[in-house]
C-alpha cells in the first residue's frame, strides 16, 4: 500500500510538471505583442506559427485595433500555408465584415488566388510539371477562380491587382476550353456523339480564340458526319478553313468523312 502510494505521488507530480510544460506561452500576451510575433513569422516564411498566432489574436482581440490586418495576414498566412480552403474562408470573411475597407479588394484577389492554386501543389508533389496538364484536372476550382478575378475587375477597376488578375483569367479560360475539349474527346470515343457535339460547339460559342476552337471543330465535324448531319458538317468544316486555314485537322476530316 505504501509503494502504491508513493508511485501515484510521482505520477501526479510528472503530470503536473507535463501540464505546465504543456502550458500556452502566449497567455499573458497583449494584443501587440501577440500581433508583433504574428508579423515576425510571417515576414520569416514561417506560415504554419504564424497562421497560429493569428488565430490566438483574432480569438482574443477580435474587436481590437489589429483585428482588420490580422484577419487579412491570416488568410494570406493560410495560402501560403496550402490551407486554401481556410485562406477562402478568411478572404469571405474579410469581405462581409469589412465591406468598405481600404484593401477589400486584396481580399478578393487572393481568394481568386487560392481558386487558383487549390489542388495544384498537391498534384505537382507526384507529377513532374512537364507533363502535369491542369486543363485535365477537375475545372470547379478554377472557374470559381475565375469568377472571383472577374468580380475583381467588375468592382475594383483601378486595382493594382487587375493585370494580373487578368492574365490570370487568360489562362484559366485556355484550360476552361482544353477541359471542355477533352470531355468531348471522351465522349467520341465513347460513342456519345451528341454530347460530344454539345461540348465542341460550347466551346465554339463561350471560349472563342482560345486554341482549342480548331480541335473543337474538327471534333463538330466528325460528330454531326456520323450523326448524318451533313449540313452542319461541311458547316464546321467551312469555318475551320476559314479561321484556320493551315490547321492539320482540315485534311484529316475531308480524308476521313469525304467532305469537299
Amino acid at each position: 500500500m505504501r509503494n502504491l502510494m508513493f508511485f501515484l505521488v510521482i505520477f501526479l507530480l510528472i503530470g503536473c510538471s507535463y501540464f505546465e510544460d504543456k502550458e500556452d506561452p502566449t497567455k499573458d500576451w497583449d494584443a501587440d505583442r501577440l500581433y508583433a510575433e504574428a508579423k515576425g513569422t510571417l515576414d520569416q516564411g514561417n506560415y504554419t506559427q504564424s497562421v497560429k498566432f493569428y488565430q490566438q489574436l483574432e480569438a482574443r482581440y477580435p474587436f481590437g485595433k489589429y483585428a482588420q490586418q490580422a484577419l487579412l495576414d491570416l488568410a494570406y498566412s493560410y495560402f501560403k500555408n496550402e490551407e486554401h480552403d481556410a485562406s477562402i474562408a478568411a478572404c469571405n470573411r474579410f469581405i462581409k465584415l469589412y465591406p468598405q475597407h481600404l484593401n477589400v479588394d486584396y481580399a478578393y484577389y487572393l481568394k481568386g488566388l487560392a481558386n487558383f492554386n487549390k489542388g495544384k501543389a498537391t498534384v505537382q508533389r507526384f507529377i513532374p510539371n512537364e507533363i502535369s496538364d491542369e486543363s485535365q484536372r477537375d475545372p470547379g476550382s478554377a472557374f470559381r477562380a475565375f469568377q472571383n478575378f472577374s468580380e475583381l475587375i467588375k468592382r475594383f477597376p483601378d486595382s493594382e491587382y487587375i493585370e494580373d488578375a487578368e492574365q490570370r483569367m487568360r489562362h484559366l479560360r485556355n484550360n476552361l476550353a482544353a477541359n471542355e475539349v477533352h470531355i468531348a474527346t471522351y465522349y467520341m470515343r465513347r460513342g456519345a456523339f451528341v454530347a460530344a457535339v454539345n461540348r465542341a460547339r460550347y466551346v465554339v460559342e463561350n471560349y472563342g480564340r482560345t486554341p482549342v476552337v480548331p480541335e473543337a471543330l474538327v471534333i463538330m465535324a466528325k460528330a454531326y458526319r456520323i450523326l448524318e448531319m451533313e449540313d452542319l458538317a461541311k458547316d464546321a468544316v467551312r469555318v475551320l478553313k476559314l479561321n484556320y486555314p493551315n490547321h492539320p485537322g482540315i485534311y484529316q476530316v475531308e480524308e476521313e468523312l469525304e467532305i469537299n
